[in-house]
């Protein structure tokens, strides 16, 4: 009996030496895994950061790109409407020439009225006077 409860006690060691052998592993492995941490998580940081700042570098850069092409269309939208002008300027000087430079009272009407017939938002009542002029002054808003 006596062999019994020494086999028994040695069996109970060998299960606690196990025990301890794999709480001593999970010690080391969680050590481990500390330090490693603590040595890759500051490095972490710092490229996590520094790739925050590429991107809003990038997106500034981008924005800036777009601010750049929106200038040059404005820039060519104004020189196109530059030309328009001159072109239609040429047009007036041409027609006034036509006339031999004399612009008279009937060309002011018609001009007004096709500057009338242009906006289409108010309503013009023509109203007959002794001159046959329209008057200039009333409009309905």
């Amino acid at each position: 009996m006596n062999d019994y409860l020494h086999e028994a006690r040695m069996e109970e060691l060998a299960g606690q030496a196990k025990v301890w052998k794999w709480v001593w592993i999970c010690v080391v492995t969680l050590v481990v895994i500390v330090v490693i941490a603590a040595a890759v998580i500051p490095n972490y940081r710092v490229w996590s950061e520094r790739k925050k700042g590429e991107a809003e570098y990038m997106r500034a850069e981008q924005n800036r790109k777009i601010k750049i092409e929106e200038a040059k269309a404005n820039l060519e939208a104004e020189k196109l409407n530059a030309q328009a002008e001159v072109e239609r300027a040429k047009g007036a000087a041409e027609a006034i020439r036509i006339e031999n430079g004399s612009i008279t009272a009937t060309y002011i009407q018609y001009l007004w009225v096709r500057q009338q017939n242009a906006n289409t938002n108010n309503k013009i009542i023509y109203i007959p006077t002794e001159a046959g002029l329209p008057i200039l002054e009333a409009g309905s808003k």
